[in-house]
This record gives structure tokens, sequence and C-alpha cells, in this order.
């Protein structure tokens, strides 16, 4: 089955290019693009795309916004959102994490990383480039005055699921974790899921920002 992509950025040139390089993928299919964010939602609840490429900044709704809606809006079919930044630091792509991206890339991405993350991030992964996210979510996570009250469910992990949370807000994949953790990958699946489920996650990239917003993961200091 092909992936169905929708592309939202407010300049036709850069929505002409990602359907160009897309177009050349057997597995990739354009459903739709959209000029602003609020067509962006509107588009995203009629074609139902699998994944939607989303500028940060746009008309009518920016990026982060209508990110929100567009997770909100999907319900049981989750629609996954790529957010498309020039920087790899910017509050509006933090913000966009927090409403439910399942991470973002920079608009002068490598044609063939481009289709390559989509396909991960349609597969149900998350946390794309994860050194430059957590980067990202420590940078404005340690802005914050004070850490929000742990979050429901929290009391709730077992130790070993605590431990594997804080690893996989290093940025470290299920393979490092099994590794540092002396356990299988199969183990660490579990562990991953049982963590998103309980916390009310819906992936890799929620649990991130929770750990660093909640104090779980200190920024500047390994966990």
């Amino acid at each position: 089955m092909s992936i169905r992509a929708l592309i939202a950025d407010d300049q036709a040139l850069v929505r002409a290019g990602f359907r160009m390089i897309l177009d050349a993928e057997e597995d990739l299919e354009i459903v739709g693009e959209a000029a602003d964010g609020r067509q962006a939602v509107e588009l995203a609840r009629r074609l139902a795309p699998d994944v939607v490429l989303m500028d940060v900044r746009m008309p009518q709704l920016d990026g982060s916004e209508a990110t929100r809606k567009v997770v909100e809006e999907a319900g049981d079919n989750p629609v996954r959102v790529l957010m498309l930044t020039t920087f790899d630091l910017n509050e509006y792509v933090y913000e966009a994490l927090r409403a439910g991206a399942s991470g973002f890339l920079l608009t002068d991405v490598p044609p063939e990383q481009l289709a390559a993350r989509i396909r991960v991030v349609a597969q149900g992964d998350a946390l794309l480039a994860p050194s430059i996210t957590k980067r990202l979510i420590r940078e404005f996570a340690s802005t914050q005055a004070a850490p929000p009250p742990p979050p429901a469910g929290l009391d709730e992990l077992t130790a070993r699921e605590l431990e594997v949370l804080k690893c996989v807000a290093r940025g470290l994949s299920n393979a490092e974790i099994a590794e540092e953790l002396v356990v299988s990958e199969t183990t660490v699946k579990t562990h991953v899921a049982r963590v998103l489920m309980k916390l009310g996650l819906r992936d890799r990239v929620q649990a991130v920002v929770l750990a660093y917003e909640s104090g779980i993961a200190v920024p500047g200091r390994t966990p």
C-alpha cells in the first residue's frame, strides 16, 4: 500500500519541490497541497492522509496550532505530522512537538532522506533526528520557571519502565537501550509500549517532551 501524504506550505515553490521529489517514489502518493494552516486542517480532515508535511510558519493558522487540530480530529485514525522548518531550533517547532507532531525536518533535507523519514513516521515511529530534537526540547524545557505537576500515570511505572523512559529522553534507539540495560530489543519495545500506554502518550516524541517538562530528565544532565 502506498503512503498518502499531504504537503502544507505557503510557498508554492516549496510545495512543488517536495511534490517533484515524492512523485518519483513508487510507494508515496501526494493526495493534496495546502497553502495555509487552515486549509491544511480542512484537507487533512477530508483526505485522511497518512502523513502531513507541515510548515511551521503559515498564514491563517500557524503550523503548531494546525498540527494540534489535525491530530485531535484524526481520532482513531492517526495522522502523522512532520514539521518543516528552516531552523533546527525554533519555538514554533517545540510547540508543534507538544501538539502531537511526530518530528521535524529541515527544508533543505536531502531528497533521499525526505522519503525515508516519511516512511519511518508512517510506520508509527517518531523522534526523527533525535540529537537535534532532544536539543530543541532541552532548550525550551530549561526555560520553565518550575516543572508542572507529575503526569497522571507516572506512579504506575515500574522501576524498569522509568529507566526506559529516561533512556528514550536521551534519544536512544531501542537497540541502544537494550544494550545499555542488558535486555533484549523485544523487551525494550514492550517496555516502551507500556510507558506510552500508562502515560497516555501517542509516541516517543511526546514521551521526550513529557520527560523534560516534568523534570524526569534534566537538561544538561544524563538521566
